[in-house]
């Protein structure tokens, strides 16, 4: 089963929250188990920029199942993933991304942020993620 239309907007949501909280303007992207577009939002002022990227930080994270950071850190010269963000139509390899599970473990989706710095994109779509993982 893929993340609900309701579950999208509760990640997007609890995202922005965090993103007002801490200061920064977001581009917030929610995809399904097939890592298509689900709920998107881009807060005002946000750079446009950072549209593309925090879906395709969304759709990287569902295609592995893990945090785009974790797939940066193997895609560096030498690392056995390196050149993998030239695959899939481009991917994202810095942190921002996240798979979302249900209560069971099973990955139903994923979210991507870009907007500030990465460890700011992380903490928004980490609040994001575990408004869905904690239902």
């Amino acid at each position: 089963m893929g993340i609900t239309l309701q579950q999208a907007q509760a990640a997007l949501h609890a995202a922005h929250q965090k993103a007002l909280e801490i200061g920064v303007k977001m581009n917030i992207a929610v995809v399904d188990a097939g890592a298509n577009l689900t709920a998107f939002i881009r807060m005002d002022d946000a750079w446009l920029g950072s549209l593309d990227i925090s879906i395709r930080k969304a759709k990287t994270a569902r295609y592995f199942d893990m945090p785009t950071g974790a797939i940066g850190g193997l895609s560096q010269p030498g690392g056995s993933l390196f050149g993998i963000e030239h695959s899939n139509g481009g991917l994202i390899t810095f942190p921002g991304g996240l798979p979302i599970k249900d209560a069971d473990g099973h990955v139903i989706g994923a979210i991507g942020v870009s907007g500030s710095t990465v460890e700011d994109d992380h903490a928004v779509a980490e609040a994001g993620m575990k408004a869905v993982e904690n239902q």
